[in-house]
């Protein structure tokens, strides 16, 4: 599976693009996680690509922003925890009336599927499991893929999401690192939301906030 990495939009959100190839066809099948605001770069590198589906790690808007368009030219469905089903109809409650300095309001057609915890997906071969992962919000999820995780808002490299926007509460952000994410094992590759790549032992061991 090839991972590629687009920073997209005024908050410099990681999209990611998962993808494998047909070697005696040629056909490229994908997946997208979390595509964010002015996704030009990534729908020029999907436009020949198979998108089987988008997945969201939850609904602020710098995650959600370019879902309508990404859906639209790849004409897949799109997947959420049904905590945040009603954020992506209401600029409200994604933020997007919020920040008004960064972005118009924003609003997409609600999503064709519900994620639950425990829940595997199967996509270009690969499977995926669901792991809710309340705190920055409370319909955020992590993806888990062999020992690849795209944690969304959840955990940084050294460093995790913030708790003080509608619907973030500290405590379960430090149970959901604690009893879910650092209970993987330390080789796995953490894909965030924001910033570098890092790994589960490297933020067992130097992580700031959480130990």
């Amino acid at each position: 599976m090839r991972i590629e990495m687009f920073t997209l939009g005024p908050i410099q959100t990681n999209a990611y693009l998962l993808t494998e190839k047909n070697e005696q066809t040629g056909e490229e099948r994908g997946i997208v996680i979390d595509p964010g605001m002015n996704p030009k770069r990534l729908l020029d590198r999907i436009a020949n690509v198979k998108i089987e589906a988008i997945l969201l790690t939850h609904a602020h808007f710098d995650h959600m922003g370019g879902v309508e368009e990404v859906r639209t030219a790849a004409g897949c469905p799109v997947y959420i925890h049904d905590l945040e089903a009603d954020w992506l109809t209401d600029a409200k409650k994604n933020g997007s009336l919020r920040w008004s300095d960064v972005t118009p309001p924003l609003t997409t057609s609600p999503a064709e599927y519900a994620l639950d915890e425990g829940q595997t997906l199967s996509f270009i071969g690969q499977t995926f499991k669901v792991m809710h992962t309340p705190g920055h919000s409370p319909g955020s999820v992590s993806f888990l893929c062999g020992t690849d995780l795209f944690s969304g808002d959840v955990l940084f490299k050294q460093s995790i999401g913030r708790t003080d926007l509608p619907g973030g509460r500290e405590r379960d952000l430090f149970d959901s690192i604690k009893t879910k994410l650092y209970k993987l094992p330390p080789e796995v590759t953490v894909y965030s939301g924001h910033g570098p790549k890092t790994t589960i032992g490297f933020e067992m061991a130097n992580n700031p906030y959480v130990r």
